[in-house]
C-alpha cells in the first residue's frame, strides 16, 4: 500500500484523484481548508509549516507520493500565494518524507492556461522566490485592470519551476520524477461560475478549444495524476503532460515546447 498525499483534496481534482487511488487500495492523506486529514491554508507561511507538521505526524515520517494540487483562480494575489508558493512549498517541504519509499513520486498540477498570455515581471519574481514581490506586483495588475493575467502566470511559473528543478540531485537524483499536469477546462466547482450558462460555455470553448471530448470531469485528469505517482512511472522527468482534449495542439500547432 502506497501512501500518497494530495492538496486541495476537498473538492474537484483532488477529490476525485484521493477517490481514485483510495480505490485502488492506497492510502491518501488528504490536504485542504476543510474535510481533510490535515487542514492548512497553503496561501500562508504558517499554513504551509502547518501542512509538513501534520503530514509527517499522520504518515509517521514516511510517503511514497505528492500531489501538489491545491490551486485557485480567483484572479487576485491569492493565486500566485497558493498556486506556485503554495505548490513549491509542498513539494520542497514533503520532499524529506520521501526518502523512505523504494518509488518516490511528485506531481503538480498546473494548467493549459500557461500557454495563456501572462506578465513576465510576475512569472520572474515567482522564479526568484520573492513572494512579497510577487504578491505586490499581482495587486498592481488587479488596479490596472489587468488581473486575467494573475492566474497563467502562476501556473507558468510552476511549470517553470518543475522544469529547472526535476533533474537536480535532489529530485531525479535521488530516483524522484517530478513532473506537472496541465488540465484544460475541467468542471470543478473552481470553474462553475464560469461555464454555468451556454453563452459562457460557448465563450469558455473559444478560448480554450478542446476537440477531443469537450469540457472534461475530474476524473479524467484524476486518472493521470494517479500513473504520475505510480510505480509504473519511472523515467517521466520534470516534463508537462497536457490533458486538454487538444487546445495545446490548437493553441500551439508544430511547436513541442
Amino acid at each position: 500500500m502506497r501512501t500518497v498525499v494530495i492538496t486541495g483534496s476537498a473538492s474537484g481534482i483532488g477529490r476525485a484523484t484521493a477517490e481514485l487511488l483510495r480505490s485502488r487500495g492506497d492510502r491518501v492523506i488528504g490536504v485542504d481548508l476543510h474535510d481533510a486529514d490535515v487542514v492548512a491554508d497553503l496561501a500562508s507561511v504558517d499554513g504551509r509549516a502547518a501542512l509538513v507538521d501534520g503530514v509527517r505526524a499522520a504518515s509517521d515520517g514516511r510517503i511514497d507520493a505528492i500531489v501538489a494540487n491545491a490551486g485557485l483562480a480567483r484572479q487576485t494575489p491569492g493565486d500566485v500565494a497558493v498556486n506556485y508558493f503554495g505548490s513549491v512549498a509542498t513539494l520542497d517541504g514533503l520532499r524529506p518524507l520521501l526518502d523512505g519509499s523504494t518509488a518516490p513520486r511528485a506531481v503538480a498540477t498546473a494548467s493549459m492556461a500557461s500557454l495563456m498570455p501572462s506578465d513576465g515581471e510576475l512569472v520572474d519574481l515567482c522564479l526568484a522566490g520573492d513572494e512579497p514581490g510577487a504578491l505586490a506586483r499581482a495587486d498592481k495588475l488587479v488596479q490596472a485592470e489587468q488581473g486575467g493575467l494573475i492566474y497563467a502566470s502562476s501556473k507558468v511559473a510552476l511549470c517553470r519551476w518543475v522544469r529547472r528543478t526535476a533533474a537536480w540531485p535532489q529530485w531525479a537524483g535521488q530516483g524522484i520524477p517530478l513532473n506537472a499536469i496541465g488540465p484544460g477546462v475541467v468542471e470543478t466547482p473552481m470553474v462553475a461560475g464560469l461555464i454555468g450558462t451556454d453563452v459562457q460555455r460557448a465563450a469558455v470553448a473559444a478560448m480554450v478549444p478542446m476537440p477531443l471530448g469537450g469540457f472534461m470531469k475530474p476524473e479524467v485528469p484524476a486518472r493521470l495524476l494517479a500513473w504520475l505517482v505510480s510505480e509504473e512511472n519511472t523515467h517521466l522527468c520534470g516534463q508537462v503532460v497536457f490533458v486538454d482534449g487538444g487546445s495545446d495542439v490548437v493553441i500551439r500547432g508544430d511547436s513541442t515546447w
